[in-house]
């Protein structure tokens, strides 16, 4: 199954409140991500529907395993291309939304080659 971009945005959401909080409802992905409620809701019944999260009967949020991977593959390439762009200079606002952008389109050779280089000098971000 191919998640678009903003199916991935969702997931990360999701797994960033999770840590933050422990307990996610949509009310809490709208207010984080400043996406109505609706449409987080429609975006919920579709991770629903595709096996990425499950709803409750209080409304409560969780990752399945697979909607865990994808969520921390998500993360992990966030917080690593954000590194790798402040190491380079840019600062941490831009470096931040622009991570935010090429996380969904990376490909994992470019990413590998990124982490690598952060590890041989040091930087590499712990996730």
């Amino acid at each position: 199954m191919v998640i678009q971009e903003s199916g991935e945005m969702y997931l990360e959401t999701i797994y960033i409140l999770s840590r933050e909080k422990g307990a996610v409802r949509s009310v809490d992905v709208s207010e984080k991500i400043g996406f109505s409620k609706p449409s987080v809701s429609r975006a919920m019944g579709l991770l629903k529907k595709d096996g990425q999260i499950e709803i409750d009967g209080s409304g409560l949020i969780t990752l399945t395993p697979a909607g865990l991977k994808r969520a921390k593959g998500v993360y992990e390439r966030h917080i690593i291309l954000s590194e790798a762009l402040k190491s380079l200079g840019v600062d941490e606002k831009t470096a931040d939304e622009d991570a935010c952008r090429v996380e969904h389109y990376i490909s994992d050779k470019t990413f590998t080659a990124i982490k690598k280089h952060l590890k041989k000098m040091g930087t590499l971000p712990k996730v």
